[in-house]
């Protein structure tokens, strides 16, 4: 996979500057776990930590550090505590609580877990200058062999860029017995690669964003293959956690060529950390990140379908980017029809398990409509929920704000 991701990238003349891709190893497959320790002794480590929480320190936590202490190295622990609410979120107490559990010879971290436990390791990481070994617990997201972290400061959440791993140990045994919801975060935030690659071309056309198209078409052949096997993931076989856990690594690895999560994070992802906020903002407890990417891009998918039903005599001609907008519409206007239907989408997502509208999140339409007007100010990127937003547009069928699933849907 790195040999095939670098060489697509060698040979990519988009101008882009494409970094090589220096994780040392990966391993998905049934008994990877076993692999972790020979791996350990071959770079010579001797002062280990493992960084996970109480969930996964059961799920695979204990099974590494039984090989591990078996090899003869033994591995100092830091469990994440959960918050008042009962979740384990990458804040400045998780943060605190890790740097100081984590003694200061440590060589190596084992990031033992999800989403969260990567990002916190991966920045504490970064700031001790330090390596960090991934180890997924469940394929829920595609940050694991990313660099990027996500990090609540004071309630907001920002995404900063670290250091990606230097090798990667997806055991398909332990995966494959997690919890159903994981899996199906993990398949929403793959189906979110639909909006994201589609928001990329158009902040190519209307901001001059460099794009890659090696990177957008590597993006999009992992998200056909998942499709292609959505069967497998929801039955939770071998084959399909190995595609979907696969896929995710894969759409990490392009981010960490890229140094930036645009082939991978568009408007979807915007919605997603508006409600997040607003979660810790009202202090209720957290949802998946997947499972908020996947619900949010049926929404913008919908949206930007309606935008392609408008004529240029729609628009308000506002913001800086009218002109290329008057030079791009027809093109814009076609990228957004090719997007799949909302009701397939969240077909799909009920298929694997997951939930498949706001009103199975919790999400009020309220907080849909706060989040469409406000979530495109969370970043500096350019997306079709920004155009949207700049060009003022009054869409006359609003059926993109429903919260329910279709009666069809099942």
């Amino acid at each position: 996979m790195i040999t095939i991701l670098n060489e697509g990238m060698k040979e990519c003349h988009c101008g882009s500057l494409h970094r090589p891709i220096t994780i040392e190893g990966i391993a998905v497959e049934h008994g990877a776990l076993s692999k972790i320790s020979t791996f350990i002794h071959a770079k010579s480590y001797r002062k280990i930590s493992i960084v996970c929480d109480q969930n996964t320190l059961k799920a695979a936590g204990e099974t590494v550090i039984t090989g591990l202490n078996g090899a003869n190295l033994h591995p100092a622990l830091c469990v994440v505590k959960e918050n008042e609410l009962g979740d384990v979120i990458a804040d400045e107490t998780s943060l605190i609580q890790t740097f100081l559990e984590i003694p200061m010879d440590t060589e190596v971290v084992l990031a033992v877990g999800a989403g969260t436990i990567h990002d916190i390791a991966r920045f504490i990481c970064f700031h001790k200058k330090i390596p960090f070994i991934s180890v997924p617990t469940a394929a829920s997201v595609d940050g694991f062999t990313s660099a990027g972290a996500p990090i609540i400061h004071r309630r907001f959440k920002q995404t900063v860029q670290t250091v990606a791993p230097i090798a990667l140990f997806a055991d398909l045994d332990i995966l494959m017995k997690a919890p159903k919801e994981l899996t199906a975060a993990g398949f929403g935030d793959i189906l979110g690669k639909f909006t994201s690659l589609t928001d990329w071309k158009v902040s190519h056309w209307l901001a001059n964003e460099p794009y890659c198209p090696a990177a957008a078409e590597l993006t999009k052949t992992s998200l056909k293959t998942c499709i292609s096997n959505i069967n497998e993931i929801a039955a939770d076989s071998s084959k399909g956690i190995k595609i979907l856990i696969e896929s995710l690594i894969e759409s990490g690895l392009i981010m960490t060529a890229l140094n930036h999560s645009r082939p991978a994070s568009g408007a979807e992802h915007h919605l997603s950390h508006y409600w997040e906020m607003n979660f810790l903002q009202t202090e209720r407890a957290q949802l998946l990140h997947g499972a908020k990417v996947g619900v949010a891009t049926t929404i913008i998918a919908h949206l930007y379908k309606q935008i392609s039903t408008l004529s240029l005599t729609d628009l308000n001609m506002k913001g800086k980017n009218k002109e290329m907008v008057l030079q791009y519409w027809k093109e814009i206007k076609e990228i957004y029809r090719d997007l799949p239907d909302q009701n397939l989408l969240r077909t799909w997502l009920g298929k694997v398990g997951g939930a498949a509208t706001p009103e199975e999140l919790g999400i009020s339409k309220e907080l849909i409509e706060k989040a469409l007007d406000n979530a495109h100010l969370l970043r500096d990127r350019y997306t079709g929920l920004k155009l949207y937003n700049e060009q003022q547009l009054k869409l006359k069928n609003e059926s993109f704000l429903s919260t329910r699933r279709p009666n069809e849907v099942k």
